[in-house]
């Protein structure tokens, strides 16, 4: 039986017990404060960021792992014997990480089978992707059955953030000053999601946090009204109000499972405290 191994990325914010016992392997990305740099989930986890972001007065940067942090664990990967790596990657959209895990694969196409995906998605829209894949990995599937496998539920995860402060979009370049400034005075939180392409675009701004969920309610309901889901609920800061969210979202939908996890540094650079976001998925 072929062996099947998976990688991915720090911002598939997959939480650290089910990396392990699936056998995940992680590349960090970096989050940057001035000249100190931090590997995700390696040097700084989610809770020393946020701190950290709270106390600091340096806004953060992101950046891509190189071609050699994906060498390294491919070559390792090869030499432990597998036969062929998946490796699934934040959007290129996004950032340069998949280029770079591409970059890396032509570089050592002979040592290793190696077959790089773009996830066209972020956060736990990655991770359920990752984890389905090496669930299948350990039931023995072969590559091309996995890769059909992520295909397939790429096409049906809905995701959408909910953000609670225009600041990280607008330090990030993604709005306006402006937008940013008349936004906050208004009280509007933006919904933000990604598209087929893997773009983070504005389904809606409403004004008020309670509004906001009940909006995303109405937009989960067009695909998965009457169907049971799988809930990933997701936050920066703030536990509760994920609760909060979820006891909306179970009075709407028949849903299976919820897990919680944290949005690590990379993803919470960019969209900033208060955030929270629900992944789900038809089952």
């Amino acid at each position: 039986m072929s062996q099947v191994r998976i990688v991915t990325d720090s911002t598939a914010d997959i939480p650290a017990d089910l990396r392990e016992r699936l056998g995940i392997e992680v590349v960090p990305l970096k989050v940057l404060f001035g000249s100190e740099a931090f590997r995700d989930g390696v040097d700084m986890g989610p809770e020393q960021f946020y701190d950290k972001l709270a106390s600091s007065g340096i806004f953060p940067t992101t950046s891509q792992p190189s071609p050699a942090d994906f060498i390294q664990v491919y070559e390792r990967l090869a030499d432990e014997g597998a036969d062929s790596i998946i490796s699934i990657h934040l959007s290129s959209q996004l950032s340069g990480t998949y280029q770079s895990a591409l970059v890396s694969k032509s570089m050592i196409d002979e040592k290793a089978d190696i077959e790089v995906v773009d996830s066209r998605s972020a956060s736990c829209g990655i991770g359920m992707l990752v984890v389905a894949a090496a669930e299948a990995a350990k039931q023995g599937k072969s590559k091309s059955e996995i890769l059909e496998r992520i295909a397939s539920l790429r096409q049906n995860i809905g995701l959408y953030f909910l953000v609670d402060t225009l600041e990280y979009l607008h330090k990030g370049g993604r709005i306006g000053k402006a937008a940013a400034l008349f936004g906050s005075l208004l009280n509007i939180k933006p919904i933000l999601s990604v598209n087929d392409d893997g773009v983070v675009y504005s389904v809606d701004k409403v004004r008020g946090q309670k509004k906001a969920m009940n909006r995303i309610v109405e937009l989960m309901q067009k695909d998965f009204a009457g169907k049971p889901i799988d809930l990933i609920m997701a936050y920066t800061t703030g536990r509760e109000t994920a609760e909060e969210f979820f006891s909306l979202l179970k009075q709407h939908f028949d849903v299976k499972s919820v897990q919680y996890t944290h949005i690590g540094p990379v993803i919470g650079a960019h969209v900033g405290p208060g955030t929270v976001a629900a992944f789900a998925i038809p089952v």
